[in-house]
């Protein structure tokens, strides 16, 4: 692996120091980030066989890290968007009926390619809308794509929650097998992909055990009353024992949907709980008091995605880690961390009717090292800092809407896109530069990506969901009520 040192940056490094560098340098070398300092002392004793990269004019900041978004939703955006009641009752028969290998693949080079361009280096991969996995092939053609791009992936499968047994559709040679799964199987083929996609080809692909949610009794999507949310059922600790077996017999960290009333549920089981430093959460919406204390004394771990009310600040007040996330890229959210930072912050600050939480610091440490620990990685990721893998991002700050270029990280958080990203580097190799992505070919992924989603929309039956914008119209308003297709 080729060395290369970056210098002229004005490097962010998000470590222990929150070093700013004006006039920065990192070396790289062996896939390591191996010095950080400035440009004039690792010029003058590196190597000149060295590979240089001019980076003047350029921001350099640890590559992003997204702690949960979605495979098989960037083939799907904004379809079903119109009507937020029923978009998860639209897409997840889509994703159990209509969808083969081939769809997989093509959705994972779009996904893969939104990401980096977006200056994102690892992010999560939940198998559809409910994890699905009882077809381990799905997972495989994703984790392949994610490969070829260049980029760290953790691929998210494990059981889909109730009702069970569930009803899955395999497609062979454009021909449809149906048949029903119960909650063994879906396990059995989640350990399957753990077997063969955890470590594919290399340290890129990662894969967590995730069942649908901590608590599968109760309603999977939104917060549940005190007086609805009364006792775990047998269900509830079942899937908690399996999947605390499973992770430890295979060493991989959990990861699930969580919502008010489950941690206070799942905490009733003590032995089992789903809870705990090898978990991290996503949503936490309508959390108790009582429940941001149970996350906190378990060491349990949170992914805020901005469209929801968490309570963040009272999070973090706790001392729980909290990762702010796309939950992309459906139906209508951007693989784009820094939108999403900006979003997170406008929320809260609302809520609270407080402009001054979450500043701009912050919301870059829960983008990049947060985010890390969120995984169980911020001991190689997340931060430029020498002995870690050498997963950065360039932006290119010679814009209008970047200039001038002081206060960095206020530039950064404030005023960037993904669209400013100019070079990234995972794991010492560039894999995109000049916003040319290396791996492979964008406009061929594009073009087939966009066909795949059509023959998706035509096996579905969801060509109906492909709806107008709602021209003159303050409020969307229905005539009829929203067909929902089981393929």
């Amino acid at each position: 692996m080729t060395a290369t040192l970056l210098h002229g940056a004005t490097v962010v490094t998000v470590d222990r120091e929150r070093r700013i560098i004006d006039d920065g340098a990192v070396l790289i070398d062996g896939g390591l980030i191996s010095a950080v300092g400035a440009s004039h002392a690792l010029l003058a004793v590196t190597d000149p066989s060295v590979r240089r990269i001019d980076c003047r004019g350029k921001l350099v900041i640890p590559g992003l890290v997204d702690a949960h978004g979605h495979a098989g939703h960037s083939l799907i955006k904004t379809l079903g968007c119109d009507s937020p009641t029923f978009w998860m009752r639209t897409v997840t028969p889509a994703y159990f009926h209509a969808t083969t290998p081939e769809y997989w693949y093509h959705d994972g080079l779009v996904s893969a390619l939104e990401r980096v361009r977006a200056g994102v280096t690892c992010g999560v991969s939940v198998m559809g809308s409910r994890p699905r996995s009882d077809d381990p092939e799905i997972s495989l053609a994703h984790a392949r794509a994610y490969r070829e791009v260049g980029i760290r992936d953790v691929v998210c499968v494990g059981p889909a929650g109730l009702p069970l047994p569930h009803p899955v559709t395999h497609w062979s040679g454009g021909v449809p097998r149906r048949r029903e799964v119960g909650f063994d199987e879906l396990l059995s083929g989640a350990e399957s992909v753990i077997e063969t996609v955890n470590g594919y080809e290399g340290d890129l692909t990662s894969v967590f055990l995730t069942p649908f949610t901590i608590v599968p009794s109760v309603d999977p999507s939104h917060p549940s009353r005190p007086d609805v949310a009364t006792h775990l059922t047998d269900d509830d600790r079942y899937q908690a024992r399996r999947v605390r077996e499973a992770a430890e017999r295979w060493g991989v960290r959990i990861h699930s949907d969580a919502f008010g009333g489950m941690v206070r549920l799942a905490a009733k089981d003590r032995e089992h709980a789903l809870l705990g430093p090898d978990v991290h959460l996503q949503h936490c919406t309508g959390l108790s008091a009582e429940e941001v204390a149970i996350l906190a004394e378990t060491g349990t771990s949170v992914g805020h995605a901005p469209g929801g009310r968490a309570p963040v600040p009272q999070m973090l007040q706790a001392g729980i880690t909290v990762a702010i996330t796309t939950d992309g890229s459906s139906p209508r959210r951007p693989f784009d961390l820094l939108q999403a930072a900006r979003a997170a912050q406008a929320a809260n600050q609302l809520l609270a009717d407080d402009p001054y939480l979450l500043p701009p610091g912050r919301l870059l440490e829960m983008i990049t090292i947060d985010a890390a620990a969120v995984l169980g990685m911020a001991d190689v990721l997340g931060s430029i800092e020498v002995g870690k893998r050498a997963d950065l991002a360039i932006l290119d700050m010679r814009k209008p809407h970047l200039v001038p270029n002081w206060m960095p990280v206020h530039r950064l958080v404030y005023e960037a896109t993904g669209a400013d990203v100019h070079t990234v580097i995972v794991g010492g190799t560039v894999v995109m530069e000049d916003r040319v992505v290396c791996g492979v070919d964008e406009a061929a992924a594009l073009d087939e990506g966009d066909r795949h989603a059509r023959l998706l929309v035509e096996r579905a039956g969801l060509a109906h969901h492909l709806t107008d914008p709602g021209w003159r119209s303050n409020r969307r308003e229905f005539d009829e009520p929203i067909e929902v297709t089981v393929p």
